[in-house]
C-alpha cells in the first residue's frame, strides 16, 4: 500500500487563542470529502486512500491534550475507519512526548456513519506539547468515495511552550 501525506491548505491561519476562562482550550478542526472522496480544500486532487495520514489542523504547542470530540455529521464511504492523534509539524520526534497516531481515537473507529465518539484511546494521559502539532487522521477500512464531514474538538489547557 502507497501512503500519501494530505494537508488542508491554509493551516496556521485556524490557530484558536485562550478565552475567558483562564487557560482552557480549544479548536473546532474540520474534515470534509466531496463525492469523489477527494479531501476539500487540501493540498491532494485524488480520493483519500487507505494508509494515507491527512493532516487537518496545528495543535499549538504548549497545550496539555486532554479531551476530543469526534462528530460526523455525513458518513464518509461504506467500511471506512481511521485512528485520529498528532503529529509534530517540524518532523521530528519528541522524547519526553512521543507522536501518536492514535492518541485521541484508537484505528479501527468506524467513519462510515454518523456518530459522536468521545476519545476512546484509554492508554493515554494527559500531555503537554512541546512544540506544534498537527492534527492526523490515517485512513483504513477502505478508500473514500463519498461525500464525508468530520468536526474535531480538541480541548486542553493552554500553559505555554516548555
Amino acid at each position: 500500500i502507497t501512503m500519501a501525506t494530505v494537508t488542508k491548505k491554509f493551516l496556521g491561519q485556524e490557530r484558536s487563542h485562550t478565552g475567558v476562562f483562564g487557560n482552557n482550550w480549544g479548536q473546532v478542526y474540520s474534515f470534509e470529502t466531496n463525492a469523489s472522496g477527494v479531501f476539500v480544500n487540501s493540498s491532494l486532487s485524488t480520493a483519500v486512500a487507505i494508509a494515507d495520514v491527512v493532516r487537518f489542523g496545528v495543535i499549538p504547542g504548549g497545550v496539555t491534550l486532554t479531551d476530543a470530540l469526534v462528530l460526523i455529521s455525513d458518513a464518509f464511504a461504506s467500511s471506512t475507519t481511521y485512528k485520529l492523534g498528532f503529529q509534530y509539524v517540524d518532523g521530528v520526534d519528541s522524547t519526553s512526548v512521543p507522536q501518536d497516531d492514535d492518541y485521541f481515537i484508537v484505528a479501527g473507529t468506524s467513519s462510515a456513519s454518523l456518530a459522536r465518539t468521545a476519545a476512546n484511546n484509554t492508554a493515554v494521559r494527559p500531555v503537554k506539547l512541546p512544540k506544534d502539532a498537527y492534527l492526523i487522521l490515517t485512513v483504513a477500512g477502505a478508500n473514500h468515495s463519498a461525500v464525508g464531514i468530520m468536526d474535531v474538538v480538541v480541548r486542553g489547557l493552554q500553559g505555554g511552550q516548555a
